[in-house]
């Protein structure tokens, strides 16, 4: 018999969630593992009366969403149809409402490919379930072609704005309009740029009812796969000329399915997402931390922490060790990555209010947070930037590479990097592909991504034009070994 995962090699789990080219993403397949998921949860006894079903705005979502619902329906399951909504917001409901959830989204990958995220009832699901659900027998939830194509006919059909559930928006809404005051950000204009993120109106309403003078800005028909982890400086320059034309004291945005924040001060520079999880746990009073291993390690100088524990990236793993600590007495739990997802592990007690957990990425609190306190404080939001250590990252991509190539020179390190780093390697962290610490302090981390053919560079440094030098410099050499554009 053949497994699921061995059925269709061409698409599996990457660092968060089901990814492949839009290609091989066919009804089959996405039924296939919408009915593999399902048989998941009755195997771990969780409730199986319905599901929560959302996507995001890439032109290919849509489609994938009806295949999905044809699976769930085949094995039992009502389809709840939250429609276009962001994956935090999805998430949410289900954990309220103790439901699974599935939502449709290729997040911040390339137009050419897209994703399933799966949740259980009390949250979104691990290493080990989408080990379950890859290895169901495919043969056991192939649906027949007659079949499926009723199913989908119907399912396309049925997929209509009228049919939203609409609370699902509105509890993520009233989620953060509870937690800070309805005038907090009073006084402020904020600029949202929109593109083509599922949440680009919920976003505008939310900080228009905390009192924003909102701004919606650069909205996009065509899809745009914002990512927080390799900001141009083409967004950046974008941003600096809105903040200058419309005395904006910040532009803020999300990728594309609002689990990972983008937050420009008011000069246009962004505020990367490993500096804004640190400023977010503050805000929140929490204490002990979890973040991936090529988080910035000014988490680690800023001292005002008790426990951070570093883990391989990607949202699962994180969860896994939140989960751990906070098995152990000491306080609230929550984790951030670089991307700037915040997770949130325990209920938080806040200005008597309190906020229930969400142990999944979320953008909306990392923006609420760093806007409330700029503008309860007075200040610029540079000036919480300005709070923590001087120490900067610089990360950077390569797009379609050679996985073979990229693995060979990953092996080799660090001797392969011997000729062009500037100076010595003094530790190596493999927690997740090969993190040099050199001798001048400086950090070199380099992995292969888990979503698609790219390798990542990140770099971090005491100086942010030494981080930015450092990087070019990095990239162009990575570039060169494994025959890719920088």
């Amino acid at each position: 018999m053949t497994k699921l995962r061995d059925a269709f090699p061409s698409v599996g789990f990457g660092t968060s969630g089901l990814r492949a080219l839009v290609a091989d993403l066919s009804p089959e397949v996405v039924s296939g593992y919408a009915r593999a998921f399902a048989r998941h949860l009755r195997a771990v006894d969780a409730p199986t009366r319905a599901c929560l079903l959302g996507w995001d705005l890439r032109p290919s979502s849509p489609a994938i969403a009806a295949a999905v619902a044809a699976g769930l329906e085949a094995e039992g399951l009502r389809v709840v149809v939250a429609g276009p909504v962001p994956t935090p917001a999805l998430a949410l409901a289900a954990l309220a409402r103790g439901l699974p959830a599935v939502m449709v989204t290729g997040s911040h990958i390339p137009f050419d490919r897209n994703g399933v995220k799966f949740y259980l009832p009390d949250g979104e699901v691990l290493k080990r379930d989408e080990l379950g659900i890859g290895g169901i027998e495919a043969a056991e939830v192939r649906m027949g072609a007659p079949m499926l194509a009723v199913a989908l006919a119907r399912w396309r059909e049925g997929l209509r704005p009228d049919a939203f559930d609409r609370d699902v928006e509105r509890a993520y809404i009233m989620r953060y309009r509870a937690l800070v005051s309805p005038r907090a950000l009073r006084g402020r204009r904020v600029g949202v740029y929109q593109h083509s993120a599922v949440g680009r109106d919920l976003l505008v309403a939310l900080l228009a009812r905390l009192g924003a003078d909102v701004m919606p800005l650069g909205r996009s028909d065509a899809f745009v796969p914002i990512d927080t982890e390799a900001v141009s400086p083409a967004d950046e320059a974008m941003a600096a000329r809105w903040c200058a034309e419309h005395r904006l004291h910040a532009v803020v945005s999300t990728d594309g399915d609002g689990d990972r924040p983008w937050i420009c001060d008011e000069r246009g520079r962004f505020i990367a997402g490993d500096l804004l999880g640190p400023l977010t746990a503050r805000w929140l009073g929490v204490r002990r931390l979890v973040t991936p291993v090529n988080s910035n390690t000014v988490v680690d100088r800023a001292g005002w922490f008790d426990a951070v524990v570093r883990t391989r990236i990607g949202s699962p793993h994180v969860i896994e060790a939140m989960r751990a600590l906070a098995a152990d007495a000491g306080g609230p739990v929550a984790g951030y990555e670089a991307n700037g997802g915040f997770l949130l592990q325990d209920p938080i007690e806040r200005d008597g209010v309190t906020l229930a957990p969400l142990p999944t990425r979320d953008a909306a609190l990392p923006i609420v947070a760093l806007l409330a306190e700029a503008a309860v404080r007075g200040v610029a939001l540079s000036e919480l930037r300005a709070d923590l250590p001087p120490r900067f990252t610089a990360s950077g991509r390569l797009q379609e590479v050679d996985r073979e190539r990229v693995a060979r020179l990953l092996s080799g390190l660090p001797a392969a990097a011997s000729g062009w780093l500037p100076a010595e390697v003094a530790g190596v962290d493999r927690t997740d592909g090969v993190r040099m610490t050199l001798a001048s302090g400086a950090v070199v981390h380099l992995r292969a991504s888990g979503n698609a053919p790219e390798m990542r560079v990140y770099v971090e440094a005491d100086g942010e034009e030494d981080a930015g030098r450092l990087r070019d410099a990095v990239v162009g050499r990575v570039a060169e070994a494994v025959g890719a554009a920088a």
